[in-house]
């Protein structure tokens, strides 16, 4: 029979590392926690290789002593309980277990200085063995170096992702931690390069703007709220202002950052009838409770935690953000600015008298907004832009449904979003967007497959379209499918890229919000995703932004268009998210709803 024995102290720590540090960013954060545990008001990061090859982490906090430093090295030693209660622990580690693991897969260098000591102390740990102590020069605070990850455990290290990847999570847990400790400085290095610079003493507010996104300053709304001991602080997007992946949530209990089910749920609810299934809102949100209301020890990373109260915080979660969203009144997401708008629009004509209408794509201007606003109706107007098939380019106006026209003769317009029809055996409403999305769809496949999708639009003034660097390296690194279908993008320096031209059937929206979809596309399915699943994901995306949207006032003869190319378009029936594009009441089922059945 299995007989029970003890596990040797180095397999011990490497069990537990496997459970803190699961890949670079894991360290970092176990780092950089540590530096804000000891009070520094500045931290510097340097990482090499995406943390692979090298993490360094800098602070001016209160420093160890060479005993101090020894016994960090320990297995659950820290300084962060000074009692038993860990039900009230405030910092943000203290299990003790960090260094200790970090050092049993990697190589581990710590100098550190007391304020007032005349000299440092410094030690180096070689996956678990102490190889090197003595005397080190640096200024008060303390000094961490980890190289080599992983590099006597193969097996771990094989697992590890490119260095492109680890250094896109390293760079959100700094993200994160930044936002939650505003009053610090942070410096962020890569590869030499300076990736981020925040200062000090900055205000909630001005620190998540420049983290998450520099529009929530005039798309985003304060929050501000108490309820008996709790507290809800931060920046909430618009919902006009959304993103196609929910990474850019930012959640925080007792300023410490979290991924917790329960307030992420609570997000989704607050929003729910106010954004699409496939839409995610942008916001960062702190939430404090007494420390004897949270459990945080319930994972070892302590990004999850367990509320006493868990319904009184979905609760609040979700009155605080909805009543603050009401606050706003009709407040949208802001429009880009008039002359950039000149770049896509031609001038307004006047509208035709007679004669066959327009093609149903030429009859609207850009209607999706850098951030996603919907525009108000405005004149007819003339593109070259042409998205529907000649057949649906004529004028059609029966006065009574005919067995060739399945989905009927409209009839009108409800809530500037659904298109009423009568149907020879029935009623038809119809989602505008929806409907005219997926036409929009299948016309660019249709296009591609004859090879016509990479006739491109160059702008007259190429658009330079700020992301975070992540997005920029996935853009980047599928510019040459972009390019195969029309859209011609270049890098332009670490956060940027240049648009130097668009699809020629997609000519009149929005470059950035197309730009930042594309980015979250590639962010949720790229890596994992064939290239021609890849190429379908991209088509939906740019169907979406060169579609009608909901909102905008249609004519019959538009309707009439719209039906008629939905009759003769494959798979019409529901849009590029699922979502069912029409939907029929026969004769038979109105009846039963008056009774006459």
């Amino acid at each position: 029979m299995p007989i029970i024995r003890r596990l040797p102290d180095a397999l011990v720590n490497r069990i537990a590392a496997g459970e803190v540090v699961e890949r670079p960013a894991s360290a970092l954060k176990e780092l950089v926690e540590n530096a804000l545990d000891a009070g520094a008001r500045n931290v510097a990061i340097r990482l090499s290789a995406g943390g692979l090859d090298g993490i360094e982490v800098t602070d001016d906090g209160c420093g160890m002593a060479p005993a101090e430093i020894a016994l960090a090295l320990e297995r659950h030693a820290t300084s962060k309980l000074p009692d038993d209660a860990i039900e009230l622990v405030t910092t943000l580690g203290f299990r003790g277990e960090a260094l200790p693991s970090i050092a049993s897969v990697a190589r581990l260098t710590i100098e550190s200085r007391v304020p007032g000591s005349d000299e440092g102390w410094r030690m180096v740990v070689d996956h678990g063995a102490l190889v090197e102590q003595g005397p080190a020069a640096l200024p008060p605070g303390t000094r961490i170096r980890v190289e080599d990850l992983f590099g006597k455990v193969p097996a771990r290290r094989k697992f590890l992702r490119s260095a492109r990847s680890e250094y896109a999570a390293c760079l959100d847990v700094v993200r994160r931690l930044a936002m939650a400790r505003s009053a610090v400085g942070f410096v962020l290095e890569h590869e030499g390069r300076q990736i981020l610079r925040l200062q000090g003493g900055d205000t909630l507010p001005a620190r998540v703007a420049q983290i998450v996104a520099r529009e929530l300053a005039s798309d985003g709304v304060l929050i501000d709220l108490q309820r008996g001991a709790a507290r809800l602080t931060g920046v909430a997007g618009l919902p006009t202002y959304n993103r196609g992946i929910a990474d850019h949530q930012y959640l925080f209990v007792n300023g410490r950052p979290v991924k917790d089910r329960l307030l992420i749920g609570a997000v989704r609810g607050a929003y729910a009838d106010m954004l699409a299934r496939d839409r995610h809102a942008v916001l960062a949100l702190f939430l404090d409770l007494p420390p004897e209301e949270v459990d945080v020890n319930v994972h070892p990373a302590k990004t999850e935690v367990r509320f006493r109260d868990p319904a009184f915080v979905r609760g609040f979660i979700v009155s605080g953000l909805r009543h603050s969203l009401e606050a706003e009144g009709q407040r949208s997401a802001q429009a880009p600015a008039a002359p950039a708008m000149g770049n896509w629009q031609s001038e307004p004509i006047a509208p035709p008298t007679s004669g066959p209408a327009p093609a149903l794509a030429s009859l609207f201007a850009r209607e999706y907004g850098a951030s996603g606003v919907r525009d108000a109706p405005r004149p007819w107007r003339s593109f070259e832009g042409d998205i529907l098939a000649p057949a649906a380019r004529a004028e059609v106006a029966e006065e009574a449904p005919t067995p060739g026209h399945p989905l009927g003769v409209a009839r009108g317009q409800v809530a500037l979003t659904y298109i009423v029809a009568e149907a020879e055996d029935g009623l038809v409403i119809v989602d505008q967007h929806a409907a005219h999305e997926r036409l929009v769809l299948e016309r660019l496949k249709a296009a591609g497959a004859q090879g016509k999708m990479a006739t491109s639009q160059a702008l007259l003034i190429p658009e330079v379209v700020e992301l975070d660097e992540p997005d920029c390296d996935r853009l980047e690194g599928a510019s040459e499918a972009f390019a195969a279908l029309g859209l011609v993008i270049e890098r332009f320096g670490p956060g940027a890229m240049l648009v130097r031209a668009v699809p020629a059937l997609l000519a009149k929206g929005s470059v950035q919000a197309l730009l930042r979809d594309l980015a979250d596309d590639l962010a949720a399915n790229g890596a994992a995703l064939l290239l021609g699943e890849r190429l379908d994901l991209v088509l939906a995306t740019m169907a979406c932004h060169g579609s009608v949207r909901a909102g905008r006032a249609l004519s019959v003869a538009e309707m009439n268009a719209l039906l008629r190319e939905m009759e003769v378009t494959p798979r019409s029936g529901q849009c590029n998210h699922g979502r069912p594009t029409w939907v029929k009441l026969a004769h038979g089922d109105i009846e039963k709803l008056f009774g006459r059945r």
